[in-house]
């Protein structure tokens, strides 16, 4: 029997996922959530450049849980606050929808109980699922990083690095207000609303990694850098002036025992061939300890004629459309992806090889004195 789908919004990203829909067999599109009324009434298969599926484009929310969609694929844009979609999401989890979203939420605990327990309230209302899943937060350090870890015998530090070119980006709301181009780098203080937007979603992959590598974090501690742009630049969403914001490198770090012990940066630039960031791969993994591993992974555009899909699209989407059997099959809660096997640091030496003897040396010698 189909999975009853419903789609949410239908901006890059989630045209990618409607098509994604439309296109697979075992799915059954039942109802389409659209934000501007320039799409009410159109068909799906219109929006996504498919045949008629007799969905219409609705804003209305009520019409959608009216659908009765086994699960919604809830992918609108990250907006400021971070908290912007919970009333939504809420919503559709108390009315026993399960939800897969690709606007953050992957691990609420990060953020403490009370926020933890608004989601897992509503799906207990409604006997839902709700899975925060993507490339980055979602796939990169919840799956790649931890899955590489269970090479580790030690493990003293992780390293994640991500460098895109935003150039591309066609959307001038996200581009200039969600991501920050083109703004005063003094606007982007480390109290702003964008630092804080980011800071909140981040924090969740890098919990998510230590609560699964069984560490516990002194502090997350910020180190940010604004990057003002060299030249006037022309982008898919507009223009950027000379001086404004050009790059945004958000980066934090877990620090264990006073050190880092994870890093997470995201680097976001439009000035793809400084010599800082030229020919730096699209996500770097570095894990530290026996043995050295680092792992890249890069984003190849796709050159099918006539298809204006990119690569990052697909990426997002990719995620979410291969999560909805396995959230709806999943019992009632916030769904968190099992890894096999990472590191554990209950579960691994206290001392790294090479020093144990000299640490077994020493407490010989302590015992020797005290007699």
């Amino acid at each position: 029997m189909s999975i009853r789908v419903a789609q949410w919004a239908t901006g890059a990203v989630g045209k990618t996922i409607l098509r994604g829909i439309i296109d697979r067999p075992d799915l059954e599109l039942v109802a389409l959530r659209v934000y501007g009324d320039r799409k009410v009434g159109r068909d799906a298969g219109d929006i996504a450049r498919r045949p008629p599926t007799g969905v219409l484009a609705t804003t209305d929310i009520a019409a959608v849980i009216a659908a009765r969609p086994d699960v919604v694929v809830h992918s609108p844009r990250l907006q400021v606050p971070y908290e912007t979609h919970d009333a939504d999401l809420v919503r559709l989890l108390s009315a026993g929808i399960n939800v897969v979203t690709t606007a953050g939420q992957h691990f609420p605990r990060a953020h403490g109980p009370e926020r933890s327990d608004l989601f897992e309230d509503a799906c207990r209302r409604g006997n839902s699922t709700l899975f925060g899943v993507g490339i980055s937060p979602g796939v990169v350090g919840e799956r790649l990083a931890l899955a590489l870890t269970g090479a580790s015998v030690t493990l003293d530090r992780i390293t994640i690095d991500e460098v895109l070119d935003a150039r591309s980006m066609p959307d001038p709301d996200f581009m200039f207000t969600v991501m920050g181009m083109g703004s005063d780098p003094a606007s982007l203080d480390g109290t702003g609303p964008l630092p804080t937007l980011y800071g909140l979603l981040y924090r969740e992959t890098i919990a998510f990694l230590c609560d699964r590598l069984g560490v516990v974090p002194d502090d997350i501690v910020p180190d940010h850098r604004i990057v003002p742009a060299l030249t006037d630049l022309t982008v898919a969403a507009g223009s950027i002036a000379a001086g404004t914001v050009g790059t945004t490198e958000w980066r934090w770090h877990a620090l264990v025992d006073g050190k880092p012990f994870l890093t997470l940066a995201i680097i976001w630039t439009c000035e793809p061939d400084r010599p800082e960031y030229a020919g730096r791969d699209h996500w770097r993994i570095h894990l530290e300890g026996k043995p050295e591993m680092v792992l890249t992974l890069n984003l190849v555009e796709p050159s099918e004629p006539g298809v204006r899909t990119t690569a990052a699209q697909y990426v997002t989407a990719g995620p979410a459309l291969r999560a909805i059997e396995h959230v709806v099959a999943a019992p009632p809660g916030v769904f968190t992806a099992p890894v096999f096997g990472p590191w554990n640091a209950s579960r691994s030496p206290r001392v790294a090889p090479g020093a144990a003897a000299t640490a077994a040396a020493a407490a010989a010698a302590s015992a020797e004195v005290a007699r």
